[in-house]
């Protein structure tokens, strides 16, 4: 059977983040993507200068159209802006069953610009986080959604995730990309995971991070589609992730944040 991911996320015009980022994923990955789209972003790698929600009740048409037709290993969930929004994609997947859900909490872009509006925060802690097989948070999000001040080490990167774990989190991936030194750490906890899994990376000198957290997330998602289990597969993204960013200067894109090079290993 063709390995399936399906995408719920907003659209990046410039290509570097969201749906494109996730479909070039999937694709480098070698798993066949589908997508819902929940919102049009006007951006590209110097920032964001529109937001277009797409009506909750056409999310739900899009992804029912796809869990209709196809047999979907993995969904990924990236951008919902609004509470109504984040609601019907709860919904859907409860009413489809879906299964290895991947939950990346959007709040801010790279550039800085907010893409989620305050009392959607509650929402996506009521609604989405229990459904998700991981959440995926960066420090700020983390910091965000455990009412904390950003974490500045990997023991207080810990407590925030056992902290969204009380929230009802199955499994919490938080990315330190957002801290400094030598190595980019992030630290996947969950109840039936025993200790807190390391996965570190050396940090790479590049402002090119365009669309990262949707990578990650997409990668992770693209490889539970493939049959890996949870930490193989956050191993497996978090590789891909790095060469992805550490070959991202090669390409010559925009004159701001650039995207990764989601097909180094190909081009």
């Amino acid at each position: 059977m063709t390995a399936i991911a399906l995408t719920i996320a907003g659209s990046d015009s410039s290509g570097g983040a969201g749906i494109q980022a996730d479909l070039k994923t999937f694709a480098a990955l070698g798993v066949y993507g589908a997508s819902a789209i929940t919102a049009l972003t006007a951006q590209n790698t110097r920032g964001v200068t529109g937001i277009h929600d797409v009506p909750p009740d056409f999310i739900a048409t899009q992804i029912d159209a796809v869990f209709d037709d196809l047999d979907v290993g993995a969904v990924k969930i990236g951008m919902l802006s609004l509470p109504a929004t984040i609601t019907v994609v709860a919904d859907s997947l409860r009413r489809h069953k879906a299964k290895n859900i991947v939950l990346d909490p959007v709040m801010v872009a790279t550039s800085g610009a907010k893409l989620i509006s305050d009392d959607a925060i509650g929402a996506l802690r009521r609604e989405l986080i229990p459904l998700a097989l991981v959440v995926t948070p960066n420090l700020p999000e983390a910091a965000v959604l455990t009412g904390a001040s950003l974490a500045r080490n990997e023991d207080e990167m810990t407590i925030q995730a056992r902290e969204l774990l009380t929230q009802g989190a199955t499994n919490v991936l938080i990315k330190g990309g957002h801290a400094t030194g030598a190595e980019s750490i992030d630290v996947l906890i969950g109840d039936k995971l025993g200790t807190a899994v390391r996965l570190a990376a050396p940090r790479v000198a590049t402002q090119s991070t365009h669309g990262s957290g949707c990578t990650l997330s997409s990668a992770i998602a693209a490889g539970l589609a493939k049959g890996l289990d949870l930490v193989e597969a956050v191993r497996a993204a978090k590789t891909y992730v790095a060469g992805a960013i550490a070959n991202a200067d090669t390409l010559k894109v925009g004159h701001g944040h650039g995207p990764l090079h989601h097909f180094h290993a190909f081009w």
